[in-house]
């Protein structure tokens, strides 16, 4: 059996992947902080039993096999569903990013990246202690 195979792994493997999903959704927010009319999107909240309900279901994708095709996506290509973000400061051009906030998610969302990974590791170095093996 993998580690991939066990629950707690896939869950935490889907929630490192999320969290790389959303530094790439926020870090486009802020590279269009100036961008007229350019509304932020962050990710629906991570949530486990949603991790697990979805876990069966198949993921349908459309690819551009041309580059002169336009590339049609409804988010990120990973498989989780972005949202648009009600901004409250919108500037005259019409753009709602708000680079302090903006950063402020960068900085939690790597804070919650590196919780996970350190769980992780230490939950494979216990099993490797648990199975007699060496760190």
């Amino acid at each position: 059996m993998g580690l991939g195979q066990i629950p707690l792994f896939a869950a935490m493997t889907e929630k490192m992947r999320w969290h790389q999903a959303r530094q790439n959704l926020l870090a486009q927010n802020v590279a269009n902080a100036e961008t007229p009319g350019y509304r932020g999107r962050d990710l629906r909240a991570f949530d486990f039993e949603d991790h697990m309900a979805n876990k069966s279901t198949a993921e349908v994708t459309t690819a551009a096999t041309n580059p002169k095709h336009i590339s049609v996506s409804s988010g990120s290509g990973d498989g989780f569903q972005s949202r648009r973000l009600n901004s409250f400061e919108i500037t005259p051009e019409g753009n709602g990013v708000t680079l302090e906030d903006e950063m402020m998610k960068v900085t939690g969302n790597q804070m919650d990246y590196q919780a996970v990974t350190t769980l992780y590791t230490r939950s494979v170095r216990l099993l490797r202690t648990a199975l007699g093996k060496s760190a």
